[in-house]
């Protein structure tokens, strides 16, 4: 028996129905390998890949990618925008208050608490964006050496 085949970054453009180019495939790539990457960093994984691209390139790829569900961008308060490939399992940040660094932290298993809003108004809620603020251990060692 065989195990399903992974689509390759050319066929997840395809299939969200993206045009593939070589920027596009080089920045979901670039964004996948990342750690919550900001613009710039992104262009220039970008750049060492396929060459030249221009922020703006960048920016509307960017935004294609988030619209088409393949990206996801966050945005802590206080911060520029990150994108992370992780997407579609609701889960939620952790932010440092001192370096800016941010790392996943998975909703809850099973039943997700954090879908249910003490009061919906109606809404057919699908998705929780949770930001826990804190000291990373880096820092917060550092505040007490």
């Amino acid at each position: 028996m065989t195990s399903p085949r992974t689509p390759t970054t050319a066929e997840e453009l395809r299939g969200a129905g993206l045009r593939v180019t070589a920027a596009r495939v080089a920045l979901l790539e670039t964004v996948r390998e990342g750690d919550h990457l900001g613009v710039e960093a992104i262009a220039s994984g970008v750049r060492d890949r396929v060459g030249h691209i221009s922020l703006q390139a960048v920016y509307e790829a960017l935004h294609a990618l988030t619209t088409a569900g393949l990206v996801r961008r966050i945005e802590p308060p206080g911060s520029p925008a990150r994108f992370e490939g992780r997407v579609g399992d609701n889960h939620h940040h952790l932010v440092c208050r001192s370096c800016g660094a941010v790392f996943d932290v998975d909703c809850a298993v099973g039943h997700a608490p954090c879908l249910t809003a003490s009061d919906d108004r109606g809404f057919a809620i699908d998705e929780a964006e949770v930001i826990y603020w804190g000291l990373c251990p880096d820092c917060s060692t550092a505040r007490t050496a």
